[in-house]
Order: C-alpha cells, then sequence, then structure tokens
C-alpha cells in the first residue's frame, strides 16, 4: 500500500469508531490466490494484490470495473446512484456491491450483482503461468444478447504499483496491452477483445494528498502533459463484450525471468482459454487453492476453507504468511506479511494431525514445510523472528538476539521448540530410507542443542518474549512448548534417533519443574514468572499449549492424578475467565488474556480473539483426551466443552465471516478486525474437528461432504 493510499484512508476513516485509519482492510471480500499471486476481492468490485512477501512483485495498487452502454434504455433511472451519464451521451453503471462466494472447493471467487440493467455475474481467479502471476476477471450478462442490445462494454481503472512504486513509473502500451514498469517488475493488462486506453495520469500531487478531503481519481488523464499518460501507474480503458461476456486479465512478470514477448503471449494464452465459465472451473480445478477431501471427513464445508485458506496464504516454498497485511506501515501494527515460525510450525503440526485422522493427501506440503524449515535454521540450531516465506531471508523482526550480542530476553524460544516438534513428528512419519529423513533428523539434533541453550537449570526456558510479542519473563506457553517438542523426540526411540534418552529426561525434569508456575489460589498455572521471581497470574490463552503438551508427554511419562486435576482446573478457569459474550450482539468468544488492550479503539474492554477461542476448543478436546485415557469420567465433559468453542468459530459460526474466513479479532458490536484471514485459527479448527472426530465426540449431523471440484 502506498503512502498516498494510505494518508487518503486516514481522511476517510480518522474518526470511525472501528476502524484504524489508513489500513486496506480485507475483513470483508474473497481472496483467489496461485503461485504467488494473492488477490482481493472486494465485494464492490476492487480488487488489490496482497502477494508481495510471496512473489516479491507488488502488482495493483487497486483496479475497479464499471459497464458503459453507448445505447442505454430510455427507461434507465439517472437518479440511481450507481448510474453516471456523461458528456458524450453514454451511461457509467457502477458495480455496487455484490454478493459474493467460492465455486465449489476452488479459489474461483463468484459475485453476483444486480444492475439497473439486469444481472450480472462476475468470475476472479489467480492463476500461475510459464512466464508470471496472473488473474483473470470476467463479467457476463445472464442474457448474452443484452450486451449487444445495450452496445456495452467494460471499464476497467487500474492503478498498478511496480517494485511498490507510485512514482517512477512508466508505461508501454501494445496493441493489446498495457504494460507498467519501474524496473525488475513488470505488470500487464489486456482485454479479450481488445483493449481501448481511455485516460491515465500521475499519482496525486502535493496539493491532493495535503488537502483535507479524500481525493478522487478520474476516468480520464490528471492535466494537460503530454507525457502524463505513460509515466504513471493509472489506467483507465474500455474492452468489448463478445457472446454477453468480458474479460481482462493482469499479469505480474519479472523482466529478468520473463521477455516481453513471452509476458504477451503467456496473456494472450491465457485469454484465449478463459472463454467461459467452465474453462475457469476447470483453470480453477486445477489450481493449488482447489481442495479435494475424503468423502468421510466431517464438517467438509469448515475442512476446505481452512485448507483453502492455507493454502491462499503459502508462498511457493510452503512456508505462509501470518495473513494479508492489512497495515503495511506498520501504523497499527508490526506487520503480517511474513513467516513467524511458530505459527507456522503449529499450523504444520495441526495439519499433520489433521492428514493423519482423515487421509487428506498433504505429504506434499509436509516435506515443503521440512525443506523450509531445514534451509532456515540458524547455525546454532534456533530460527530467527520471521522470514520472508517467497525466499526464506531474514525479515524485519525485533526478536532477533540470538542472532545479536545482546540480551537473550528478545528470542521468542517457543518458535524454535515448535519447529522441532513438528519434524520430530515428521520424521516418526518418514520412510529410514527417505533422503529427507536424515537432513530432518540432523535439524532435529542441531534444534535440540539450540533449545537445550534456552534452558535455565530448573529445567524450563530462561527468559525470553512471549507468543504475543508484547511481554518478557519465563512463560508457561514457552515451558509448554519445550514439553511438546522434548516429548515428540523422546516418542522416536532410540532405534530411530540416538538422542531420544536426553529428550525424555529433559522432558521428565520440566514436567516436575511446572509446579513453580501453580497458582492455588486461582486454581490455573501462572502466565509468567516475572524477572523478581514473582507469578503473574494472570489468565492468558497462550497457556492452553499446556493440555496437548502433557498429552504428548503422556505418551512417554506419566501425567500424575495431580497434574491431571490442575489441567482441568486450569482449562476450566481459563475457558471461564476469558469468555466473554457482549451484550446486543451475536459475537462471542475468548479474549487473547486478561487486561489486552490492543487494538481497542475505545471499546474499553479486551477484543474476542478466533486464535484464541480455537485454541480454547483444541485444549479442552485434548484434555478430553487425556482424561478419556485414564478412565476419568470428566472427560465426557470436555468434549462437550470443547465443541461448544468449536461452534463459535464453525462454519456458521458467529465468529466466522462470508467466505468461511476467520478474522484475527472482532470488536463488541461484531464488527471483524485486523488480519484477515489468519491462517492459525484456521489449522487450530481443522485439527480440533479431528480430535473430537477420533474422540467420536461429532455426531452424524456434522459430517456433511464438502462441496466438490468441480
Amino acid at each position: 500500500m502506498r503512502l498516498r493510499d494510505a494518508l487518503d484512508d486516514h481522511k476517510r476513516n480518522r474518526d470511525h469508531p472501528t476502524r484504524f485509519p489508513g489500513e486496506r482492510r480485507t475483513t470483508a471480500g474473497l481472496f483467489s490466490g496461485a503461485g504467488g499471486r494473492l488477490i482481493h476481492v472486494a465485494p464492490d468490485g476492487t480488487v488489490r494484490d496482497f502477494g508481495y512477501p510471496l512473489s516479491g512483485r507488488s502488482g495493483l495498487a487497486d483496479s475497479r470495473f464499471a459497464l458503459r452502454l453507448d445505447d442505454p434504455p430510455v427507461e434507465l433511472d439517472v437518479d440511481d446512484p450507481a448510474v453516471r451519464r456523461t458528456d458524450d451521451g453514454s451511461v457509467v453503471i457502477e458495480l455496487a456491491e455484490g454478493d459474493q462466494s467460492y465455486h465449489g472447493s476452488t479459489a474461483l471467487v463468484e459475485t453476483d450483482y444486480e444492475t439497473p440493467v439486469g444481472p450480472l455475474r462476475r468470475l476472479d481467479l489467480a492463476v500461475e503461468t510459464d512466464g508470471g502471476d496472473a488473474h483473470v476477471t470476467r463479467v457476463a450478462f445472464d442474457d448474452a444478447d443484452r450486451a449487444d442490445a445495450l452496445d456495452a462494454s467494460l471499464l476497467v481503472g487500474c492503478t498498478f504499483a511496480p517494485e511498490g512504486r507510485d512514482a517512477r513509473v512508466g508505461q508501454l502500451h501494445h496493441e493489446d496491452a498495457v504494460e507498467v514498469f519501474h524496473d525488475r517488475e513488470r505488470d500487464f493488462l489486456a482485454g479479450a477483445a481488445g483493449l481501448d486506453v481511455i485516460g491515465g495520469g500521475l499519482p496525486a500531487g502535493p496539493d491532493a494528498v495535503l488537502a483535507s478531503d479524500p481525493h478522487e481519481r478520474g476516468a480520464d488523464a490528471l492535466g494537460d502533459r503530454r507525457e502524463e499518460d505513460h509515466l504513471g501507474g493509472h489506467i483507465v480503458a474500455a474492452t468489448g463484450f463478445e457472446n454477453g461476456a468480458a474479460t481482462v486479465a493482469t499479469l505480474l512478470t519479472d523482466r529478468e525471468e520473463t521477455d516481453r514477448e513471452a509476458a504477451l503471449d503467456d496473456l494472450d494464452d491465457l485469454l484465449a482459454e478463459a472463454t467461459s465459465v467452465a474453462a475457469l472451473s476447470d483453470l480453477a480445478a486445477d489450481g493449488d487453492a482447489a481442495v479435494s477431501l475424503p468423502a468421510e471427513v466431517p464438517r467438509g464445508d469448515s475442512a476446505v476453507d481452512d485448507l483453502r485458506v492455507l493454502s491462499l496464504l503459502s508462498a511457493p516454498t510452503g512456508m505462509r504468511i501470518a495473513g494479508p497485511d492489512f497495515d503495511p506501515h506498520y501504523v497499527h501494527s508490526g506487520g503480517y506479511g511474513y513467516t513467524w515460525f511458530r505459527d507456522d510450525a503449529e499450523i504444520s503440526g495441526f495439519l499433520l494431525g489433521a492428514d493423519e485422522r482423515f487421509d487428506l493427501g498433504l505429504d506434499d506440503w509436509h516435506r515443503r514445510s521440512a525443506r523450509a524449515f531445514i534451509d532456515t535454521q540458524l547455525p546454532d540450531g534456533t530460527w530467527p523472528h520471521r522470514v520472508w516465506p517467497r525466499n526464506g531471508a531474514l525479515a524485519p523482526g525485533w526478536a532477533n538476539a540470538r542472532m545479536e550480542a545482546g540480551d537473550d530476553v528478545e528470542y521468542q524460544a517457543d518458535q524454535t521448540a515448535s519447529v522441532v516438534a513438528f519434524l520430530a513428528r515428521l520424521l516418526d512419519r518418514l520412510p529410514e530410507d527417505d533422503p529427507l529423513a536424515d537432513e530432518v533428523a540432523a535439524a532435529v539434533d542441531d534444534g535440540l542443542d539450540g533449545m537445550i541453550a534456552s534452558l535455565a537449570d530448573d529445567g524450563r526456558p530462561v527468559a525470553c518474549q512471549n507468543a504475543w510479542e508484547d511481554a518478557g519473563g519465563r512463560f508457561a506457553h514457552t515451558a509448554a512448548r519445550f514439553l511438546d517438542a522434548f516429548s515428540a523426540v523422546a516418542a522416536l526411540g532410540s532405534a530411530r534417533f540416538d538422542r531420544a534418552v536426553e529428550a525424555t529426561d529433559r522432558a521428565a525434569l520440566l514436567y516436575d519443574a511446572l509446579d513453580d508456575l501453580w497458582v492455588d489460589e486461582r486454581g490455573t498455572f501462572a502466565v509468567r514468572e516475572r524477572g523478581d521471581g514473582t507469578l503473574d497470574d494472570r489468565l492468558d490463552s497462550a497457556t492452553f499449549a499446556l493440555a496437548d503438551a502433557h498429552r504428548a508427554y503422556a505418551a512417554i511419562g506419566e501425567v500424575d492424578e495431580v497434574r491431571r486435576d490442575r489441567l482441568v482446573s486450569h482449562v476450566d478457569a481459563t475457558v471461564d475467565g476469558l469468555y466473554h459474550d457482549p451484550a446486543d450482539s451475536e459475537v462471542a468468544g475468548l479474549v487473547r488474556y486478561e487486561g489486552d488492550g490492543w487494538r481497542q479503539r475505545g471499546q474499553g474492554h479486551e477484543k474476542i480473539w478466533t486464535v484464541s477461542t480455537a485454541w480454547g476448543a483444541n485444549a479442552a478436546g485434548e484434555v478430553a483426551a487425556l482424561l478419556a485415557d485414564a478412565d476419568d469420567a470428566r472427560s465426557d465433559e470436555f468434549a462437550r466443552r470443547s465443541l461448544e468453542l468449536l461452534e463459535l468459530v464453525g462454519s456458521d459460526g458467529p465468529l466466522t465471516v462470508p467466505g468461511g474466513f476467520l478474522p484475527e479479532q472482532f470488536f463488541d458490536d461484531g464488527t471483524p478486525d485486523s488480519a484477515t484471514p489468519l491462517g492459525w485459527p484456521h489449522a487450530i479448527r481443522l485439527a480440533t474437528t479431528a480430535l473430537l472426530d477420533e474422540q467420536e465426540a461429532l455426531s452424524g449431523a456434522d459430517c456433511e461432504p464438502a462441496p466438490a471440484v468441480d
């Protein structure tokens, strides 16, 4: 997002009660993605590229569509706000908000519009081509003859920002396409029926940027200087309808990878192929984000949504961004368009477990994740704060103390533990003669060294940053992730991994040391031990990690009755204490932690988080399984609590927005906020479904089949 756009949004939303000014929100609308392209299609038809972290290409800053009627019907209501009559007597109809959905279990976005001249259906699809990452938009009348009768054309207003630039940008006008470029990135726009360029222009000047009112971009060139049409990223063009449909495509390329003629040929081939709904459906079904599930997978709709989202957020390397980067200037957050090893390893582990339960066919996903983790491991066996998913290069961050000559507190040790846990479980699944197995084992071996370097004499991790990246101390969550990782390595056994006994001993010492965090007065484990040795007894959803960590430990050691009772008390009290059901709103769920003041925007109360709610569901399910293994009658009650929380983030739950997306947060009035969709809760939701299915806690009514790939 360019600074000019951020300032313009600030003018529009600076006094809004639930919008943070200067952001590019994705809490409404759907995404299509392929390769390194991540396209957001807003309900009003605006298209934006969010794929820079995945590909290194910025692409579209925005793109809008409208109908132009050169022979408008006389009965057309010119008072309709969507209708604008031009000086030459034609009429322009803006495509106002439409109804959006996905086509089957693909990433093909359908938007249906009711216009003054009849219904329109629009299809948007990101497509990976030989030369780059493309996006196709097809707009069609229900009645194919209607376009001819109205002498209609499709108006396209695009603003490209190659390499994130809005100035020092050039254009080349080819016969049927326009090319926008800065240096390496080349962005193309073409139409199936040709392209009639109407105007363009330079970005808004200082007067418009500094004015108190938002800047409105018109459809004509912005000035009378002859060079303006060729020195900006803005293009307004028209393309005709053929057989009732108009199709345009954009293509993002790198000049060092794809030459100009090859890129233009790529566009021609794509437009020649995308001639019908059936053709786009076939392209969508072949895409990485298309999902095919076994029929016995329960809650098929949500499982499709989860796998689609995790695919959309993935780079070709297999690494995932946390979510679409809605705040690229870091005004109200630290950014989301990076790979955190906490999120990505947790997601990878959840997918591995769900795949083992449902046979989802995700072997390639697991192997790509392992390859990425191996390639990004630091020499001391740890992993850095965050990296660029497209190449694993170190990304801007604030928790890289293990790479600096500073205090280790500015390091998130749980990230390394989460990666080691996933790699150990994958190693257990890989055949011993698999070429990847030796590399995974070596990474686990080095990862153990990195973890041990972060342990204190009592067996718990030393002070470091927490999972939420906003505090330091000796956290229960960090200890839980270490217990999980040591247990996963120990479960390999000495025959498969020669340090399994050492990992068993480390796990046992840590298991005992967790008693130091018990707060008897609250019946919970403390969120952390502070630097002065006192316990912070606030409730924090990150402590739900203790549940699956103890179940992992139960596979290699004994979880005694006292500890089971404490886990029961902890999860029960934490769910109850963090549960929030605002008045006059349909939303309900768990807040992140007691006293969380982030992104409240004057609300005066902690906001509900989907990851905390899903995590609570998973923790209750893990406790239920642990109790069931011990023949404890309380198991059924925790399975019920798990299912109740899972319903809140289910397909029809109040914390799920159209498209099946889980936003990170919600205001009390039901307004979604922050990164949407957020990958982490989608993975937890899928894993919790698998967990409850394993315990037979889901009813037959929950086993609806997933939508088919057409």
